[in-house]
């Protein structure tokens, strides 16, 4: 096969239509505003990209770079995008379905997300899972996609729970910090971790497998710098901007105390 044929992504082709189906039929009884309708489907568009296209092919067989493009798309991109695209009022009746409270908690929704990416990026379930694309591959994708909805909801969602501007830029400084290790140590790494991209059948643009790897970790750690600091930096932004009229007044309060001393 090819590296450069498109592909046809069983997965793609039923999530995304899927999901897409269960949005316009909640759209008639939870109305939501242009720019979450396309927020949600933006986050279909994406997916759509790097399972209907060459970056498919590549990804399960020759570099580890690709793979790492669609699970960035599918743990932290996509989700974040249709977790924006809920109508706060859906939002809020999914958060009361069992277990949501619990599930959507920023400890619990972290820690899951965590677990998620690393525990799919050991060298085991990472290469089984490449060796199974038509069973354990579609889990792995189906388990990114669900935990990074959750990491997104304290952020994006103010269902069940309301965090401040400074929790939600707290929070994402919190999950930058906490995930940013997993591309250093690909970046870092003095041999290739996976036995797929090591024996691929072809090496793609003169890139050795450690090269490869190099370039996806770093890859990795950039994308989640640049997206959850921009993020992090409009709660925080946010926050400074809520703050000034209360530091306005306290400043006020003390200089007419002062003058009636």
């Amino acid at each position: 096969m090819s590296p450069y044929e498109w592909g046809w992504d069983a997965e793609a082709l039923g999530l995304v239509p899927a999901l897409s189906l269960a949005y316009l039929v909640a759209l008639r009884r939870f109305p939501a505003s242009r720019a979450r309708v396309a927020a949600f489907f933006a986050g279909q568009l994406l997916i759509l990209a790097v399972f209907l296209t060459p970056v498919e092919t590549i990804a399960l067989r020759y570099l580890l770079t690709m793979h790492l493009l669609q699970n960035v798309v599918l743990a932290e991109w996509a989700p974040a995008l249709c977790v924006a695209g809920l109508s706060p009022v859906l939002a809020a009746r999914l958060a009361r379905l069992p277990g949501g409270r619990i599930l959507t908690h920023p400890f619990v929704a972290i820690s899951i997300w965590l677990a998620v990416y690393f525990a799919w990026h050991l060298p085991w379930p990472y290469d089984t899972a490449l060796r199974h694309p038509s069973s354990l591959l579609h889990v792995e994708h189906v388990s990114y996609f669900l935990a990074g909805g959750l990491v997104w909801w304290p952020v994006l969602q103010d269902a069940p729970r309301r965090l401040g501007s400074a929790a939600k830029a707290v929070y994402l400084f919190a999950a930058f910090v906490l995930a940013s290790p997993l591309g250093l140590l690909l970046a870092l790494l003095p041999r290739p971790l996976y036995d797929v991209y090591e024996h691929a059948p072809q090496r793609l643009l003169g890139l050795s497998a450690i090269a490869d790897q190099q370039i996806a970790g770093l890859t990795m750690a950039t994308e989640q710098a640049i997206v959850f600091f921009a993020v992090f930096t409009f709660f925080f932004l946010r926050f400074l901007r809520d703050e000034e009229p209360v530091l306005r007044l306290e400043r006020a309060t003390r200089g007419s105390t002062r003058g009636s001393v």
